[in-house]
């Protein structure tokens, strides 16, 4: 399994890292909020171990930003703050399990394993609309046509596209929002991308795409999926 650690703590990420591989999983090393949600979008990791109190984004706003990428990747909060307001706020943002530090390290790994099965149990997540049938979990995507049903293929990115809209149903989603969660805080401001990849989706996706009717342009502030 492909971990990603994400605190500021030099120490306690290495110590993290030696326990974690010598139980066979891969392990992500990252120091700041920004660079945990670029991660996240280039190494696509199985499994989160986040620290709170973060240097860039807050911790709270990268459980934001994961869970814009993924509704199921595991998030486990590690931090040594103890008001209930803190854990309340990570779980309310998406987070799946809190540790407080200073925490033994069979502790950690016990929840890690909880975790990860109750995720594994979960069944798929599946979203249809307009003659397509859209399989999050296995990344499979069928159209009916009239030739029958057809396997549709999309890039990564249209993928990344894709499920942001589809974990937001009828919410407008910012343009910035979505280039953030799929490129990456470095390219808040490049629209072309986001035009071209819409684009795309509608072509593959609407039965029409030059008149879509489930992936909507909001003009000027960002798009929107209805079902």
């Amino acid at each position: 399994m492909r971990i990603l650690v994400v605190d500021d703590d030099v120490q306690l990420r290495r110590a993290l890292r030696i326990n974690l591989e010598a139980r066979d999983h891969s392990v992500i090393e990252v120091g700041d909020g920004n660079d945990a949600v670029d991660s996240m979008v280039a190494d696509k990791p199985d499994f989160v171990i986040l620290d709170l109190g973060l240097p860039g984004l807050s911790g709270a706003d990268v459980v934001n930003a994961i869970r814009g990428v993924s509704a199921t990747v595991p998030i486990l909060v590690l931090s040594g703050r103890t008001q209930s307001a803190d854990k309340v706020e990570a779980l309310d943002a998406g987070a799946n399990d809190y540790v407080t530090k200073p925490f033994s390290i069979d502790e950690l790994l016990a929840r890690v394993r909880a975790l990860t099965r109750a995720v594994t149990a979960q069944s798929h997540e599946v979203v249809e609309f307009g003659g397509v049938r859209v399989d999050m979990t296995r990344h499979e995507i069928t159209k009916r046509t009239d030739a029958g049903e057809v396997a549709v293929k999309l890039t990564p990115t249209e993928w990344g596209v894709l499920e942001v809209l589809l974990r937001n149903p009828d919410r407008l989603v910012s343009k910035k929002e979505i280039l953030t969660t799929v490129w990456g805080n470095a390219y808040g401001t490049e629209d072309a991308y986001l035009r071209l990849f819409m684009g795309q989706l509608r072509k593959k996706l609407e039965a029409d795409h030059s008149r879509p009717k489930h992936l909507l342009t909001e003009p000027g502030l960002g798009y929107r999926f209805s079902a």
